[in-house]
């Protein structure tokens, strides 16, 4: 595996990160992307990782990862990781711009570094018989929920872009994966989509037995990709199991019906 390479977008922290960490730990090149110079810089000391600091919404630094990526020698896969939520109002209630960022990045930024990355992943694919294209997505992205509206509306977006991105690559060796995760508890997506209130960003988590973490996520996507090349897992859902679906979370612990919770729990 040392001679592939994945490029991780959203690389600074979460999912991101781990997705880096992860790849590194299974002998993987990568060019870990995003925007905090100083959240790269620690990481590429920690992993050895290549980096550049990129904002997917800017044309002008997409156009220089693509530039970067064919410096490197091309990748196998992307990883559009780069994404967030902001605001947690109604529809009616909610800032517009909060809707507007919430689209520029995980839509238009998706759509901006898969265009610009194609390129070298077919001239890689023309080599080595494929490549991968990887999504992390959301549950919002096909179900709906109060005060999500701008989030669910641009992971509906995110979702259909994928969709329609995998029939058009029909017929080239590409995979086109989704990952779609439920609850996922990181150091920091629910504290921006609270604007900075921590104990409302903590209470999302309160009394949930084991909600996924980001390295959960990132070991799925890994494996995706290290998966036999005639093998594409479409969609990939991954939930805890103390949430059934996105409106059916259980908190407290998880016990058999009819049985005493284990001890120490």
């Amino acid at each position: 595996m040392s001679n592939r390479r994945a490029v991780v977008t959203g690389a600074s922290s979460g999912i991101g990160a781990a997705t880096v960490r992860r790849f590194r730990q299974h002998g993987w090149d990568v060019l870990a992307v995003a925007r905090r110079a100083d959240r790269l810089e620690a990481l590429a000391a920690e992993t050895g990782t290549d980096t550049l600091v990129v904002d997917v919404t800017s044309s002008t630094d997409v156009s220089a990862l693509a530039a970067r990526v064919d410096e490197l020698g091309g990748a196998d896969v992307l990883v559009n990781n780069a994404g967030g939520a902001f605001g947690s109002a109604s529809v009616e209630e909610s800032d517009v711009e909060d809707w507007r960022a919430m689209f520029e990045v995980n839509v238009l930024g998706t759509k901006r570094v898969t265009a610009a990355l194609l390129p070298a992943l077919r001239r890689r694919a023309a080599r080595t018989g494929g490549a991968d294209v990887v999504t992390v997505t959301s549950t919002a992205g096909f179900v709906t929920y109060e005060n999500g509206g701008g989030y669910v509306a641009a992971k509906h977006a995110e979702h259909a872009l994928v969709g329609v991105l995998r029939l058009e690559l029909n017929g080239e060796p590409i995979r086109v994966v989704e990952i779609a995760p439920g609850m996922v508890k990181t150091e920091e997506f629910s504290v921006v989509r609270f604007g900075g209130d921590t104990a409302a960003a903590a209470a999302v988590y309160d009394g949930v037995e084991a909600p996924l973490v980001a390295d959960d996520v990132a070991e799925a996507i890994v494996h995706a990709v290290e998966l036999p090349p005639h093998v594409n897992l479409d969609l990939v859902t991954v939930r805890p199991v103390a949430q059934s679906a996105q409106h059916k979370l259980a908190r407290g612990p998880l016990t058999p019906k009819g049985q005493a919770a284990a001890p120490g729990r």
